[in-house]
């Protein structure tokens, strides 16, 4: 906050409050902000019917319930006191910023992401354990997936969704974050929606997966898992695809390491799947960082110059769509260690054909 001449931080709804305090505050329209000025201590501002719901931490912030008579933006104004420079949580809601725009017109104002991404974006050995107990659950489901202990053909994409979201809950997860399950032509769209559509024999089925377990301190971390198997027996033109993506995946997990810029490795995966023909439908980036979210700092796309650093945890997800016929996606999730990257979810990474 200092090196950025941020005067006061500003946290609503989202990720970085159960971050720096343990306390995720709901979505509610009462106002939870948690005020972190630069030279004073944190005071978490919430509604008193949630004041229950708290764990307090005296040596991290103090509380200031709020009643249903009062007005929660005087408040925080009066807890920011003569700040010139404002940073705002990204998920704030809008019509907070609004009312603090109007009560407070002398104050700038500007998102956080500059301040806490780049903080959360590097894990310490707590979060990494955190990292590697949800990764490990969900690397079991992936191992069930492809040993067909997970009924496939005859059901439709919802109910194995639905059985794969009760899995997770049941390795721990205290969230199911999305379940995806694309059969056949429905596997061309990267995040297709489970529907009706019944699984059939010798189709493929992309399974995507993700929850959130809570680590020691009630902090959730996230996992995510793409695997695809073919219920019976692969066409050639499978096999040929999938090949090409088995590869560029692999020299994906291991082009990153401290230093390595962000980019370099979408480079490394992106670069395997152009020179095969197919690179028209490797459409989206090759990963994005993870840890309190799903989505968070690094990106790794093109045009990310920043140098990885020790720490730092991202998927590594190529895939290739093909409209009218099948998609295929392959994702695992790696951690950046001192002498490169390491992937901490494992399951079997070739195309499995299931019978189930």
């Amino acid at each position: 906050m200092a090196d950025q001449g941020i005067d006061v931080c500003l946290l609503s709804v989202g990720p970085d409050l159960p971050w720096l305090t343990g306390y995720e505050a709901m979505p509610l329209e009462r106002l939870t902000m948690l005020v972190v000025p630069a030279e004073a201590d944190a005071t978490l501002v919430v509604p008193a019917l949630e004041v229950a719901r708290v764990v307090p931490r005296d040596d991290l912030f103090s509380i200031r319930p709020w009643g249903e008579t009062d007005n929660p933006i005087t408040i925080v104004s009066d807890l920011i006191g003569s700040s010139a420079n404002a940073a705002i949580g990204e998920r704030t809601w809008a019509r907070f910023l609004v009312e603090f725009q109007h009560a407070r017109p002398d104050l700038n104002f500007r998102t956080t992401a500059s301040v806490i991404g780049p903080l959360r974006a590097v894990k310490d050995a707590a979060e990494v354990v955190a990292l590697r107990t949800a990764a490990a659950a969900v690397d079991r489901i992936a191992a069930q997936l492809q040993a067909g202990e997970i009924p496939l053909i005859g059901r439709t994409e919802a109910e194995v969704s639905a059985d794969i979201g009760r899995r997770i809950l049941a390795e721990g997860h205290h969230r199911v974050n999305f379940a995806i399950v694309a059969a056949g032509k429905n596997a061309a769209s990267p995040h297709h929606e489970p529907g009706s559509r019944v699984i059939g024999a010798n189709e493929v089925v992309l399974c995507d997966f993700g929850g959130t377990m809570a680590d020691a301190d009630g902090v959730g971390y996230c996992s995510d898992i793409t695997r695809c198997v073919v219920t019976g027996s692969p066409t050639s033109r499978m096999t040929e695809v999938y090949g090409h993506l088995h590869i560029a995946e692999a020299a994906g997990l291991v082009a990153g390491g401290p230093g390595i810029p962000a980019e370099d490795v979408d480079t490394a995966t992106r670069s395997i799947i152009d020179a095969a023909g197919f690179g028209e439908w490797f459409m989206h980036r090759t990963g994005h960082g993870i840890g309190v979210e799903e989505h968070e700092d690094p990106y790794i796309v093109l045009g990310n110059r920043s140098p990885l650093v020790a720490g730092n945890a991202y998927s590594v997800e190529p895939g290739i769509y093909l409209p009218g016929e099948f998609g295929f996606r392959l994702e695992d999730i790696v951690v950046v260690t001192d002498s490169g990257a390491e992937s901490i979810t494992n399951a079997e990474r070739s195309l499995v054909s299931v019978e189930a």
